[in-house]
């Protein structure tokens, strides 16, 4: 017999009701600790661009951050960005 694949949504569920994790309060905090780079985009008018903080890339389309990458050189970032597929 062949496990069952667990979706990011049933993932996730399971972190916010066994797991304690407080999904929503997270999602909040992220949201709050981009607002600066994601207002200096949207004055310039860019709705897709990379925020890299430490080691991370979030890739952000339309508002909406789709992937987060861990670390990775200028030229992946670029790929990222360039990326249509998504990870999301």
């Amino acid at each position: 017999m062949t496990a069952p694949r667990v979706s990011d949504h049933a993932l996730l569920r399971f972190l916010e009701r066994a797991g304690g994790l407080a999904v929503e309060q997270l999602r909040h905090a992220l949201e709050a600790s981009l607002d600066r780079a994601g207002s200096a985009a949207a004055e310039i008018g860019a709705s897709e661009y990379l925020i890299v903080v430490d080691d991370l890339t979030f890739v952000v389309r339309g508002g909406t951050v789709t992937t987060i990458l861990h670390d990775g050189s200028p030229a992946m970032r670029a790929r990222a960005l360039a990326d249509r597929g998504g990870r999301g």
